[in-house]
């Protein structure tokens, strides 16, 4: 059995991810998606593995989570970013808070703003969860849900750029078919971060204008109740 499984949903370019242990059998997942609920419970099922925690590293504008569905189905306990008020999850993560699952499996959160207000990352044995705070290439929008170009820009260069080079990052979106990158690479070869200082990074992203994702007016709302619905409540 692996450690990390990695799935994707093509209509968000959204990665969610699951964590295992094998000793014990429990797992945490990372970010689930909607409408992928069925695909995590049968890989649950054949794996035999019981779900602990579902985490998400804010509240997406761009999908709607199936958290609340995954927790009713397994009983497993919902941890959202404490800044992000997602009043509906048990667990409201602070800065520095960790969580563990399994034999000795223990999971940082870090609370990187910038995107949104509350926007976390998690480590993970040497791997970090960096949501829409840092990408592969790049970084999330800035423009709502209180994000700050200023204040991103301090996230991803004081706190994920201070991880050693070879850790492995794995980010909430994709666009272009890459699956991980590493801290070195991002250092390195980031488009919208490396080399910058902060004054322009800031003025590279407030010129970006672009358009709200098309799902934000639905996605919010819902993800701020984890995504609970008619449709989940019916068992469908």
């Amino acid at each position: 059995m692996k450690d990390l499984y990695q799935f994707f949903d093509d209509d968000s370019s959204t990665y969610t991810y699951l964590l295992t242990d094998a000793d014990s059998k429990e797992a945490v997942i990372i970010d689930p998606v909607d409408q992928h609920l069925n695909l995590y419970m049968t890989l649950l099922a054949e794996q035999d593995l019981k779900l602990r925690l579902v985490l998400e590293t804010h509240a997406h504008a761009d999908h709607i989570t199936s958290a609340g569905a995954l927790c009713s189905l397994t009983g497993a306990r919902a941890a959202t970013p404490l800044h992000c008020k997602i009043t509906a999850a048990e667990i409201q993560l602070a800065d520095g808070q960790t969580l563990t699952f399994g034999r000795q499996q223990v999971i940082q959160a870090l609370h990187t703003p910038g995107h949104t207000a509350g926007a976390m990352s998690y480590f993970w044995n040497g791997r970090l969860f960096t949501g829409d705070s840092l990408l592969i290439n790049g970084c999330g929008r800035t423009d709502f849900q209180n994000g700050d170009a200023g204040t991103l820009y301090d996230s991803i260069t004081q706190r994920l750029f201070s991880y050693p080079d070879e850790t492995v990052v794995y980010p909430c979106h994709d666009y272009d078919g890459n699956t991980s990158s590493t801290i070195g690479h991002e250092k390195r070869n980031n488009k919208r971060i490396a080399g910058k200082s902060r004054a322009e990074f800031i003025s590279m992203m407030d010129a970006l204008d672009l358009p709200p994702p098309k799902m934000i007016d639905k996605a919010i709302p819902a993800n701020m109740k984890l995504g609970l619905n008619i449709r989940h409540a019916a068992g469908i």
